[in-house]
């Protein structure tokens, strides 16, 4: 949530403010400012509504070569010009920009009005830099001062913040993602990468408790006592053109139409003669695992499901939980166990409480994220890579898909290691339809079948999703695109769940759309699907022509032949696109839907 930056170097940073918000508005879109330091004050804009909004309401360039910036996806108090950040103290000299939540802002807050400071917003984040200038006013050291105040508050953030009349910028992370940007003029501090990938690929992952201070010509990172700290420069293998739209109407569509490359980097090196390979995963490295539990949030949940629905079918324990509720549901969890914690971004902070509480339970813990450097990376015992390249629509695409096949790949890995596990029968077969899997989601991305049928199905009241076994993930993805970026009605079942109340609001108006794999399920679907059409409601299968759907069905969203373990995520490219076209028929923002951001990175 929310989208921060921090440039420090020569000549001006207003541009490079402005462009790092542009390719952060992934993560808020609510309002939106920056804050320059020029040598005659702070000098603050600011405004509700989107970069484009902040960028028109400025008269001139905003002299100053160092400055901060921030993109707002609101926690506390609506999306206005008074809580758009920076934010700043009653003088106006201290200006900072937050992405977190303060748990103890109403006691702050209180406290500092009482000593006569005046706040202008509803956000918490408006305690920092009031707490900042209080601090100085005991101390002329303004690098005590934050840390001061940094130690004062409770909860989860990343902050940066400039001082009027110093050349510096001051920035601090618990909880909540930042990351340092190296070049040979300038410093750059954000929320993710793609802020300054036009700038630089060297960069500085920080760690929770990391205070940082920039200054044009160096920069210093400590712990909050201000011992000194080393931390490791990493090279980000992203192509800058990999974070914009190119040649497409929206991030959304070039991501689906990118996922043929994306899949081919997800799978490369992880196939070595007729058997799956992971790097620094070699045999017997889950010996004495007995049960796999999967944790995640979103679309990361859904392809969740589709490994822990293979891990099941390979006679393991499985259990596939919503991070937000693991403490909750998590039930037995020892030595034994291992929690495959799925995040595209590696800061989803629901998650990475539940990898957090599963490791003090003694679990093994593994990321499946898209972020080298990331939180969970560093957290979890071991680490795999989805290799997606950086995704900016809001609506996660190309991620699901690379997160399902590595997951898919995974669960072989771990049922070689365990007893009595019963790897895919055919897994040479298996794994020789992955090769062919990105050139088959090419195949669909030619067929241009889903956007005749969002035109023909628009006006429906309701749309229904369903699915058996590793269909029903799909079913359940392919309602959440669909309502994420169309504002329709739309939900996702088991097939068989229909009859059991669901079934009650079909009528003709509320299209089924039927996943099928190819597999021994497809006959249940239908079934299901009948009972659907025997209530007036239009059938639509998506899956591979040869299955029982297509005898029956209404309309058919085809993909091509292959192995049941991937047709589902043939079916779900289609249900992408439908969801892309029928929103852009509509008129939506498909980019940035209403109310939701990419990372969600506060509780």
């Amino acid at each position: 949530m929310c989208g921060i930056i921090a440039r420090i170097g020569h000549g001006s940073a207003a541009e490079t403010l402005l462009s790092g918000l542009e390719n952060l508005e992934y993560r808020g879109y609510d309002s939106a400012g920056i804050a320059v330091q020029n040598g005659s004050g702070v000098k603050v804009h600011k405004t509700s509504g989107e970069v484009s909004d902040l960028k028109s309401s400025l008269d001139s360039d905003p002299h100053g070569n160092m400055g901060i910036g921030h993109t707002r996806w609101s926690t506390h108090g609506p999306p206005t010009d008074e809580n758009a950040h920076p934010h700043t103290d009653t003088a106006g000299d201290v200006a900072v920009v937050h992405n977190g939540v303060i748990d103890n802002y109403d006691e702050l807050r209180t406290e500092l009005t009482a000593k006569g400071h005046e706040f202008e917003s509803d956000t918490d984040t408006e305690v920092i830099p009031h707490l900042i200038d209080d601090y100085l006013a005991t101390t002329d050291d303004t690098e005590q001062a934050v840390r001061k105040a940094v130690d004062t508050l409770k909860g989860s953030y990343a902050i940066a913040a400039i001082v009027d009349g110093e050349e510096r910028v001051y920035a601090a992370r618990k909880g909540s993602p930042l990351v340092l940007g190296l070049d040979e003029d300038e410093w750059y501090l954000a929320s993710d990468v793609p802020a300054f990938l036009d700038h630089t690929d060297e960069v500085i992952y920080l760690e929770d408790g990391d205070l940082v201070v920039l200054e044009p010509d160096s920069y210093q990172i400590t712990a909050l006592d201000g011992t000194p700290i080393e931390r490791s420069v990493d090279t980000v293998d992203w192509d800058p053109e990999d974070a914009g739209k190119g040649e497409y109407d929206h991030y959304m569509l070039k991501e689906i139409n990118t996922q043929p490359t994306a899949l081919s980097n997800t799978i490369e090196g992880r196939i070595e003669d007729g058997d799956v390979a992971f790097e620094d995963l070699p045999s017997g490295s889950f010996d004495g695992i007995e049960s796999v539990q999967f944790v995640a949030c979103g679309t990361s949940y859904h392809a969740a499901m589709y490994g822990g629905q293979l891990v099941r079918e390979a006679d393991m324990r499985a259990e596939v939980l919503r991070a937000s509720e693991y403490e909750s549901t998590a039930g037995p969890v020892d030595e034994t166990t291992l929690v495959v914690a799925v995040t595209q971004s590696g800061e989803t902070a629901d998650t990475l409480d539940a990898v957090r509480k599963a490791a003090n339970r003694g679990a093994r813990t593994l990321a499946v994220t898209n972020v080298v450097g990331s939180t969970v990376a560093r957290e979890a015992d071991d680490a795999v890579y989805i290799r997606a390249g950086p995704e900016v629509g809001v609506a996660a695409t190309k991620t699901y898909s690379s997160q399902a096949v590595t997951l898919a790949l995974l669960t072989q890995r771990v049922a070689g290691d365990v007893p009595n596990a019963t790897p895919v029968e055919d897994r040479a077969s298996m794994l020789e339809a992955l090769t062919d899997l990105p050139q088959h989601v090419e195949t669909v991305l030619e067929t241009g079948q889903a956007e005749t049928l969002a035109r023909d199905m628009l006006d429906s009241n309701s749309y229904f999703f369903i699915g058996h076994g590793l269909g029903h993930s799909v079913a359940l993805e392919g309602a959440l695109k669909f309502k994420e970026i169309t504002y329709e009605h739309a939900e996702g079942f088991a097939a068989g769940e229909l009859k059991h109340g669901p079934l009650a609001l079909v009528t003709e108006e509320t299209p089924v759309f039927a996943v099928a794999t190819g597999g021994d399920d497809d006959d249940k679907t239908k079934t299901n699907a009948i009972e659907a059409q025997s209530r007036g409601a239009p059938i639509v299968a998506v899956g591979p022509d040869e299955q029982p759907l297509t005898d029956v069905a209404d309309a058919h969203l085809s993909v091509p032949e292959t192995h049941p373990v991937w047709a589902g995520l043939l079916a779900n490219v289609q249900l992408q696109l439908l969801s892309y076209y029928a929103a852009k028929q509509l008129d939506r923002p498909i980019d940035k839907p209403r109310n939701l951001a990419k990372s969600v990175t506060v509780e």
